[in-house]
């Protein structure tokens, strides 16, 4: 394997790129042509078709088609080069971009975050990297806002949630406007060719593409970059022989001068001809969602030596041809292309429509793990597709849900012009929710003065507003689409945070102290059983109310009890080595523990590893080092990868396991303690409380989950009634059980069942 290759299954962090020689940094910027710009790159089938549509197409004259193309050059220069090249790539989070990644910036040095279960030991986590630099006023000023007024850090999260909604309405718009727009060419060869039999082949396509996407992109994502390549030297040789042959001086159109005289002689139709202008910019915030796959420097030389020049040279071509060719507005692409390269040209932009396509879906795939990871999305079932490139995903439910939705625009609308509206409007909320996003970024995480954030929102924001409003111009004829799958998500996504958040402070307000549970023990006559139970819950802290009904009812539980706890913190990755946290629960007596797994908004919540196994050794490890480190730190944080563990100290313990051929754990196996502060290696026996877990773990792990049913208080309103009692209700019920995410035997599976009211 070769260095650039390995950079791309491992992930590229912007710490990792600062070592890497020029070569890898530029094979890195080849293989992102086939991942980051697919969709960017088949934007000219469909630009000029969606500007000319409705009224605009009888102003087909030179003067309007010079406009358009200077809207075309100084969006692509203004918002692709400089905002997103030059500016938003600079403000990665641990080299993860998206807005994701923004949010989470900010949620760490402001304190925004809503999520539940934070403690002061996630700030020691290795990617939790915050600048200590003093705050400046300005900077102060806007945390203290959110700290006065947290209504506004709900505000947001819905915010935030806006655009992820519109990126997946993205998701379902790009595969159909672009298989459609390729296909559509051969029309031109095939006059005879009905438009059902145009949409029938695109939805043959699009089932295609969807069935193929349990594979995964890794076995064939070393062919994207040849074949978006080839795509790219064919649209600059097809825009160079256009301007060359039709009109030379069409290089005019870029002065600015001619955006004004467009709006003046078109008006109101050239300003809402805007939303098809807007079109040739969709893929910049893919591009820079894919930047923890490369690294902001290959991505921006990609970009600026490459993609930029081809994109403009195609538009200032296919300008060119339509200066010269009116009537042609309708199938201007594939009628620029020279009759001789027709089949070829053709052929590849198929297989470009497909790549970008297939950009956007798994682009769809991270931002829902990402929303379960926020509690903002019911669980799914998230299934790898690369056992050696991370972050690889496959989600079925979302899959057959985006292919449905997407032929149904296809069959529903069959016209490029109408999903173009609602794909403009999609793209253009993205952009502006990331605009605002830097603008905060600036002030609160660079430091930089207030008149820096607000040119720059002034800047970018007010022109992606412009195109807003002329996306929003076209609800009827289109965009509607967009804002009914958003609103949908946007609603599903609310009421599942909504009814999360509400079992969550259930939980919070109804756990079990551990006093209450040892006075009940004698008065219930409470009855130890062998093995270990696990409890999962979502506290960090004290017994959850699920545990205390279960021993009201059944008084027994296991001899050795580990209350589990998964939740998410923001950072976009958690490492293996501090995944895992440690505590005991009450005194050593009970054997009780705490075990809490910790992951990072990119992270998949589900072990790959033998849970249990690693779990045990991690528990030994704890009892055998408690004395030592009880002194040092309350928490214990286990390396479970290669079962080392650390403690939240400068002084390292690191602790070996050896593990026999079937991965068990045995009584005994000796513990090589290693300390720093010492230097040497000793050797001794376990403990008793030791060898008791290891004998519960012979006798059998249980898993006791929480069933828990929502409901509304009597007196709620008729829409909280409705949104919990019926649209909670239905998302839970349908959902991914946490027994099957966990891979959890059902011979292994004890559910206690149990109402809330919110």
């Amino acid at each position: 394997m070769n260095p650039s290759e390995e950079f791309v299954e491992q992930g590229t962090s912007q710490q990792n790129l600062r070592r890497v020689s020029s070569t890898t940094v530029l094979a890195l910027a080849y293989q992102s042509l086939g991942v980051v710009y697919g969709d960017l790159c088949i934007s000219p089938l469909y630009v000029y078709k969606t500007t000319f549509s409705g009224k605009l197409s009888l102003h087909e004259n030179d003067e309007e088609i010079y406009g358009v193309l200077s809207f075309i050059f100084w969006t692509i220069t203004l918002i692709a080069l400089f905002k997103y090249v030059f500016i938003v790539m600079l403000a990665d989070d641990n080299g993860e971009g998206g807005t994701f990644a923004l949010y989470s910036l900010l949620c760490r040095h402001a304190g925004l975050s809503i999520l539940p279960n934070q403690q002061a030991a996630d700030e020691k986590l290795s990617e939790y990297v915050t600048d200590r630099s003093a705050d400046t006023w300005q900077s102060s000023a806007l945390k203290s806002f959110f700290e006065k007024h947290p209504r506004f850090c709900k505000g947001l999260l819905i915010f935030v949630l806006l655009g992820t909604c519109m990126a997946i309405a993205d998701g379902v718009l790009t595969p159909a406007i672009s298989v459609l727009s390729a296909v559509s060419g051969i029309k031109l060869k095939i006059t005879e060719l009905h438009e059902n039999h145009i949409v029938i082949i695109s939805c043959v396509i699009l089932v295609g593409l969807f069935s193929l996407q349990h594979y995964g992109t890794h076995k064939v994502a070393f062919m994207f970059a040849p074949i978006v390549t080839a795509w790219l030297l064919c649209l600059t040789g097809i825009g160079v022989y256009n301007i060359f042959r039709w009109n030379s001086h069409i290089f005019h159109a870029l002065s600015p001068i001619y955006m004004l005289k467009f709006l003046k002689s078109t008006g109101i139709e050239g300003w809402v001809s805007l939303g098809g202008v807007v079109l040739a910019i969709t893929g910049v915030e893919t591009m820079f969602a894919n930047l923890g796959h490369f690294s902001s420097l290959s991505i921006r030389i990609a970009f600026t030596f490459l993609v930029y020049p081809s994109l403009l040279l195609t538009y200032m071509g296919e300008a060119a041809f339509l200066s010269k060719h009116h009537e042609d507005i309708e199938r201007s692409f594939y009628k620029a292309i020279p009759e001789t390269v027709f089949w070829p040209v053709f052929i590849v932009a198929t297989f470009a429509a497909v790549i970008g396509s297939q950009a956007v879906i798994s682009a769809t795939f991270s931002i829902i793990s990402q929303c379960c990871a926020l509690n903002c999305f019911p669980h799914v079932r998230i299934i790898h597709t690369s056992s050696k490139i991370y972050g690889q995903i496959y989600i079925p439910e979302v899959n057959w849900m985006l292919m449905c939705l997407s032929l149904a625009v296809t069959i529903g609308l069959r016209d490029t012009g109408m999903m173009g509206h609602a794909y403009g409007l999609a793209v253009t909320t993205v952009m502006f929710v990331t605009t605002c996003l830097m603008a905060m970024v600036m002030i609160i995480v660079w430091k930089q003065k207030t008149v820096t954030a607000v040119a720059f929102l002034l800047v970018f924001g007010s022109m992606e507003l412009l195109y807003i409003s002329a996306c929003i111009f076209k609800v009827p004829e289109g965009a509607w689409i967009a804002l009914t799958v958003s609103s949908i998500f946007m609603a599903v996504m609310y009421i599942w945070n909504y009814g999360t958040m509400k079992k969550h402070q259930f939980d919070v307000e109804n756990k079990v102290s551990m006093n209450r549970i040892v006075s009940l023990g004698p008065s219930l006559g409470m009855v130890r059983v062998p093995g270990i139970g696990l409890v999962y819950t979502n506290l960090v802290t004290g017994v959850p109310a699920v545990f205390g009904h279960f021993v009201t009812n059944l008084p027994a539980f296991h001899q050795v009890l580990v209350f589990v706890c998964i939740k998410s913190v923001q950072v976009p990755y958690v490492c293996e080595k501090e995944r895992i946290l440690i505590s005991r629960v009450g005194p050593k007596e009970c054997g009780m523990f705490r075990c809490i797994l910790r992951y990072g908004y990119k992270d998949l919540q589900q072990e790959n590893y033998n849970f249990e196994n690693r779990l045990v050794s991690g528990l030994v490890q704890f009892v055998e080092t408690e004395d030592e480190t009880a002194s040092k730190a309350t928490d214990f944080c286990g390396e479970f990868g290669n079962s080392d563990i650390e403690a939240f100290d400068s002084s390292v313990h690191t602790i070996s396991i050896s593990y026999p051929e079937e991965d068990r754990v045995r009584c005994s196996c000796d513990i090589q303690v290693m300390t720093s502060d010492i230097g040497r290696v000793e050797s001794f026996l376990l403990k008793d409380e030791s060898l008791q877990i290891l004998k519960a773990k012979e006798s059998g792990v249980t898993y006791v989950l929480g069933h828990s049913y929502a409901k509304s208080k009597k007196p709620s309103s008729i829409f909280k009634k409705f949104a919990i009692d019926v649209v909670y209700a239905f998302l839970s019920k349908n959902g991914t059980e946490p027994n099957i995410l966990m891979k959890v035997s059902p011979t292994s599976l004890l559910e206690v069942g149990m109402i809330y009211y919110v």
